[in-house]
């Protein structure tokens, strides 16, 4: 970082008054922070990695007080990044701001595979840490676990599952299954059936595996009760709206079966509940129902979760959720993603595959193709329906797709509200917050966007409208 950017930076702070997923602030005018563990251990863990900055006061609204010693600082802070677990080196800039010095150290991210990063003081599970939004929280079991199984390389669909046994799973089926396996690859005719079984990831040590349960399975939530579907429509926009008479759920199914199973009857659930609506073809003039939503849309964000969500014992106890709100339609999968996929890589890069049995199981009994082609479906399925963009939040324990209606849109009264809300400078997720709408993104689009365009709302920092710290405020 050069100073003219370190100067800019505190402008920043110093206008927006608050931290963020980047940016963290200690005064050290009185001496070097003695626990910097937390914030460097986040930081480490996150892609893009962090700032910190020292010399800003935040119990005094973020007054410039300035480092008592400089040298000493930095000396000191380099010492409890040696304590880290992969030790970092953090990289310092210097500079003065209104007669005080002010440093920073900038922690990189580091590669996922020695993730995560931790205070060797406290052990991997105490001294592990993640960043969300302003605050430092230690890591759950899962969030580590996650990290560590994407190192070994542990794929969860393959693990045996105990209580199973062969007499629980269908025979034809699985028969069916080897005999496709066997003319596209004509090495398995050589193998024994034992062999094949292995190979095939449908038993582990001759114990079928969660895989071939999934698939294969007579009845396999007989065995792992939570790996299903809960479906709900709910008669608002949040959970918990009711209608005038008391009715909390409109519909309300549980989803059990195999893979295949579950996918027919979730959509089968999706069809009865979205709303159909006739429409003239511009192309032939014909009449046409359309659906409230794209039916392929639905079955690729449904399919993507039974394939790709996380099946660890962290989240065995997790069903996949749909729900239906007035205005969107949410498909929650458990688990975060997988190895070194972002939300920005969705649908274009190849990402590393969580579940390799059941992807491979897949295409041959969900006639998927395992192209990596839900992802973009997704989003021309929408634009052709002239819908909103889809939304993909990734969470610390699940994955959630969002498919917007027409219903939702955005109206005066609400710009009015909007613009005497951002009096003082309001972040975009305070804006959704106030909305009451939980994508930042589907905000930024249908409300920020579209004020700024109109002059209505400023940003805080205007020369990069896309900064994670960008706030919006009204005159």
């Amino acid at each position: 970082m050069l100073n003219i950017e370190l100067n800019d930076l505190i402008k920043q702070i110093i206008t927006i008054q608050a931290e963020s997923q980047t940016i963290e602030v200690k005064a050290a005018h009185g001496g070097t922070p003695k626990r910097l563990y937390d914030t460097l251990s986040s930081f480490s863990n996150q892609d893009g990695g962090g700032i910190i900055v020292f010399g800003l006061d935040e119990t005094q609204n973020f007054k410039p007080v300035g480092v008592y010693d400089l040298q000493d600082l930095q000396k000191k802070v380099t010492e409890q990044c040696n304590q880290m677990i992969p030790q970092i080196r953090a990289i310092f800039t210097i500079t003065e701001y209104e007669g005080v010095n002010i440093c920073s150290a900038e922690i990189p991210s580091i590669d996922i595979t020695n993730r995560p990063c931790y205070y060797a003081g406290a052990g991997k599970v105490k001294g592990s840490y993640v960043r969300v939004g302003d605050a430092d929280l230690p890591m759950t079991d899962y969030e580590i676990y996650n990290f560590e199984s994407f190192k070994s390389h542990v794929h969860d669909d393959e693990r045996p599952i105990d209580r199973a046994t062969l007499s629980l799973l269908r025979e034809n089926d699985i028969n069916n299954f080897i005999l496709q396996m066997k003319l596209n690859r004509p090495g398995f005719s050589k193998l024994s059936e034992n062999q094949i079984y292995e190979l095939l990831s449908i038993t582990r040590n001759n114990i079928p595996t969660l895989a071939s349960v999934l698939n294969f399975g007579i009845y396999p939530q007989g065995l792992l009760p939570q790996l299903a579907i809960t479906a709900i429509v709910v008669p608002g926009e949040t959970i918990g709206d009711i209608t005038s008479d008391g009715i909390r759920f409109l519909d309300n199914k549980r989803i059990e079966g195999t893979l295949s199973e579950m996918l027919d009857e979730a959509i089968a659930f999706c069809k009865r509940n979205i709303k159909v609506q006739t429409i003239i073809n511009p192309n032939n003039g014909k009449r046409e129902d359309r659906t409230e939503y794209p039916i392929n849309a639905i079955r690729e964000a449904i399919l993507n979760a039974l394939i790709h969500r996380d099946y660890s014992i962290y989240t065995e106890g997790t069903p996949i959720q749909i729900c239906f709100f007035t205005n969107r339609l949410e498909i929650h999968s458990p688990g975060s993603l997988y190895g070194r996929m972002t939300i920005f890589d969705l649908g274009k890069a190849r990402p590393d595959l969580r579940n390799p049995a059941l992807a491979t199981m897949s295409e041959f009994l969900l006639k998927t193709e395992n192209r990596y082609s839900g992802i973009p479906t997704i989003r021309r399925e929408m634009k052709e329906y002239n819908l909103p963009e889809p939304v993909f939040e990734n969470k610390r324990n699940e994955f959630v797709v969002t498919l917007y209606n027409n219903q939702h849109t955005s109206n005066g009264n609400e710009d009015i509200d909007l613009i005497r809300f951002c009096k003082s400078p309001k972040s975009r997720k305070e804006i959704a917050e106030y909305l009451d709408i939980k994508t930042t993104s589907f905000v930024t689009k249908e409300y920020i966007q579209p004020l700024v365009d109109a002059g209505k709302l400023k940003l805080t920092i205007p020369d990069k409208p896309k900064s994670k710290n960008q706030k919006y405020y009204s005159d």
